[in-house]
C-alpha cells in the first residue's frame, strides 16, 4: 500500500478508535433530561378547540408551511433561543415583551398587553401598525385565513401538553 493510500485507512481507524473511547453521555456527569413526550393527538385536538372561533377551525399543515418564514427569527421550541426576534414557546399567556434576557423594543416594553389568538391575529396582520416603534421587520400576512392557521400551529406547538395518566390511574 502506498503512503497516499495508507493515510486515509489510518484516518479512519483512528476516528473509530476514538469514538470508542467512553459513552456519549459521560460528558457533564449529569443525566440527560428526558425528551418532552409527543403530543398525542387528543391533546393537539384539545388545544385547537381552545382557541375562541375562527382559530379553531384552523388548518395545522397550513399553518406550519405559513410559519416556516418566521423561522428564520424565531424558535418555538421549550427553553429554545432567542433569535432576531424571542422564542415564541408559551407565548399564549405571556405579557408582551416578557422574556428576560430578550432585547425589545421600548414599545414592546411598554406595551402592556398580554398575548392571545385575538392579539396575535391584529399583530400578524401588520406589525408596525398594531404597535408603533417595534423593531420588528416583518410586513405583516394579508390573508386572514393564513393568520388563522399560523395562530392555530403556534398554539398547538407550542401548547402545554398535561402528561398522560396510566390506566388505572
Amino acid at each position: 500500500m502506498t503512503r497516499v493510500a495508507l493515510a486515509p485507512t489510518l484516518a479512519v481507524t483512528a476516528l473509530l478508535g476514538l469514538s470508542a473511547c467512553g459513552d456519549a453521555g459521560s460528558g457533564s456527569g449529569a443525566p440527560a433530561a428526558p425528551p418532552k413526550p409527543e403530543m398525542t393527538p387528543a391533546q393537539k385536538t384539545a388545544l385547537l378547540a381552545a382557541l375562541p372561533a375562527p382559530y379553531n377551525q384552523g388548518d395545522l399543515d397550513n399553518g406550519r408551511r405559513v410559519f416556516a418564514r418566521c423561522r428564520s427569527c424565531h424558535t418555538v421550541t421549550e427553553g429554545g433561543p432567542n433569535m432576531t426576534g424571542p422564542n415564541l414557546y408559551g407565548v399564549f399567556g405571556r405579557q408582551a415583551g416578557g422574556i428576560e434576557g430578550y432585547n425589545y423594543s421600548n414599545a414592546m416594553k411598554t406595551a402592556g398587553f398580554v398575548w392571545d389568538a385575538e392579539t396575535l391575529d391584529h399583530w400578524l396582520e401588520n406589525p408596525h401598525t398594531f404597535l408603533r416603534g417595534t423593531k420588528m421587520s416583518f410586513v405583516g400576512l394579508a390573508d386572514p385565513a393564513d393568520r388563522r392557521d399560523v395562530i392555530a400551529w403556534l398554539k398547538v406547538e407550542t401548547g402545554y401538553a398535561p402528561p398522560v395518566a396510566a390506566a388505572g390511574q
